[in-house]
């Protein structure tokens, strides 16, 4: 187990002489700007090759979303803006991860402030991805689960502009127009497209 600068463990697998070869080298890091959203550092590294170098590294908080599906094969999506790329697009409810908590519980809550649902079923975990990994390290952990109960009504009034059970079938249609665009929003409906023939 591997910590980095910021408390963060890692697990590094074991390696094989080839894989040795061509790692990266972190020679230590410092960093450069901080506060509780994101960490941005810049790391001594050299490369395969022998190239020497600092190379920047971005730390931003884990994250975890729910795929709600209904017994009509829908999923609950929110229509939302994100201004930081000026998109607007559907996304599945979710959040940052706080310190010590379940990632799992995390995505039920978030639901349920978000949406007023809550999952009713066990949440099933479809992944673990990092969704910039050259240079952000941001793990996010996506979840499906199958039938839900109204808890009450959302507490986040500025998630999204409006929300909807949107049918399976139509989620094709919807990535190859642009209008899912959040990259866990689309492991998880992928996920769904991949999967929903199993018997």
């Amino acid at each position: 187990m591997q910590q980095h600068a910021n408390g963060r463990d890692t697990i590094k697998p074991a390696l094989s002489e080839e894989d040795q070869a061509s790692e990266w080298q972190v020679f230590g890091e410092r960093n450069i700007y901080e506060n509780q959203w994101v960490t941005v550092a810049l790391a001594d590294i050299q490369q395969p090759d022998g190239t020497r170098f600092e190379h920047h590294k971005v730390y931003l908080p884990p994250a975890a979303m729910v795929a709600m599906l209904d017994d009509q094969d829908c999923v609950y999506m929110m229509w939302r803006h994100r201004f930081v790329s000026n998109t607007w697009n559907w996304e599945l409810p979710g959040g940052v991860v706080d310190e010590g908590e379940d990632p799992g519980a995390a995505a039920a809550r978030e639901a349920v402030e978000e949406t007023g649902y809550r999952p009713a079923g066990e949440l099933e975990h479809v992944a673990t991805f990092e969704p910039m990994i050259g240079t952000v390290t941001s793990p996010h952990f996506v979840y499906v689960v199958r039938g839900v109960e109204r808890a009450g009504e959302p507490t986040e009034r500025n998630e999204s502009a409006r929300s909807e059970w949107v049918p399976l079938n139509k989620i094709p249609g919807l990535i190859t127009e642009g209008k899912i665009c959040n990259s866990g929003t689309l492991v998880a409906v992928l996920h769904l497209l991949a999967t929903r023939n199993r018997t």
